[in-house]
């Protein structure tokens, strides 16, 4: 399409990342929606969904800061989560319907446990209403529509699982620190099956991704609260902050063009300058110029290798 036919994007050209604490209730596309709205920018997607039910931390990015949404929704996360025991429900929280009872009910001896069996490397099958496509359809679509659905386990990695409170015999409080593609409904329904039982999720908060804590977040409330005017560019982070937790390399002006071009550069060119953090076989770098956020770069075969490059520089 020639230039000047090209449509102009709507809205402010915004590069950065807000740390959103959900409330519960509302989807997290539609907090996306509203908070793109609110800032009025060209571009917005967030960084790992949570379930309507589920409150706490949503990281938002804007611009150039959407390329590394996938590298955020890798990271570990932290949850904190009530189980109520004695009722299974098809969505496996408190948000759908109860297709089970029980009057069993565990000690906290026996839940403790069985939490190691759910902690490491474990295969999980996700909940039936859940984004997973089965023959090109979402799962929660297919449920919804009263389908069958038939998911199959799949490999987790859950790197902390455990009893942190159990107000009474029929709840149980959780917390998880957990990788990617982990289903904190999942857990609650076999860990209640395992313990002799049922259960359900009935209060979910995520409380940390990847280097965002609660502390970088900011209520939908107070970031919607005038509709006259956008919310202050302070709020969002740098860009790079979502990388924080990605070991950094130091690199020149030169060096930095040269990668920018999509050249892959020699590690022997790096020697002392390669942190000790990062896996030599296939690792990710935060490449620097200075201060400024270069892109990321994989080690590969002794070869400093581009692979997600940033056109916008930090300030």
């Amino acid at each position: 399409m020639p230039r000047h036919f090209r449509k102009k994007p709507k809205g402010r050209p915004i590069d950065g990342w807000l740390i959103v604490d959900k409330p519960s209730g509302i989807g997290s596309t539609d907090v996306v929606n509203k908070v793109k709205r609110a800032f009025d920018a060209q571009k917005a997607g967030h960084g790992g969904t949570l379930d309507p039910l589920a409150t706490g931390l949503l990281p938002v990015a804007f611009g150039a800061a959407t390329k590394t949404v996938p590298y955020v929704m890798d990271g570990a996360k932290t949850y904190r989560f009530t189980l109520r025991f004695g009722i299974a429900t098809d969505s496996d929280d408190a948000d759908g319907k109860p297709i089970e009872t029980t009057d069993a009910r565990p000690t906290d001896e026996a839940i403790r446990a069985a939490l190691p069996a759910f902690t490491g490397d474990i295969m999980q099958v996700p909940p039936i209403y859940s984004a997973i496509k089965v023959n090109g359809e979402r799962a929660y679509d297919l449920a919804r529509d009263g389908q069958e659905v038939v998911l199959e386990a799949r490999p987790a990695r859950v790197d902390r699982f455990e009893l942190v409170e159990r107000p009474d015999a029929d709840t149980a409080v959780f917390e998880v620190e957990s990788g990617k593609g982990v289903y904190m409904r999942s857990l609650a329904r076999d860990i209640a099956k395992a313990v002799g039982s049922l259960g359900h999720i009935i209060v979910l908060r995520r409380l940390s991704v990847g280097p965002f804590k609660e502390s970088h977040a900011v209520s939908l409330d107070k970031l919607l609260e005038s509709a006259d005017t956008p919310p202050s560019l302070d709020l969002l982070l740098p860009l790079a902050t979502a990388l924080d937790d990605i070991p950094a390399l130091a690199a020149s002006e030169q060096e930095a063009t040269r990668l920018m071009h999509g050249q892959a550069l020699s590690l022997v060119d790096f020697m002392g300058r390669v942190p000790e953090a990062a896996d030599p076989m296939g690792g990710l770098v935060r490449v620097m110029a200075g201060d400024r956020f270069v892109g990321l770069c994989r080690l590969e075969e002794g070869m400093l290798v581009p692979e997600r490059l940033m056109a916008v520089p930090e300030e």
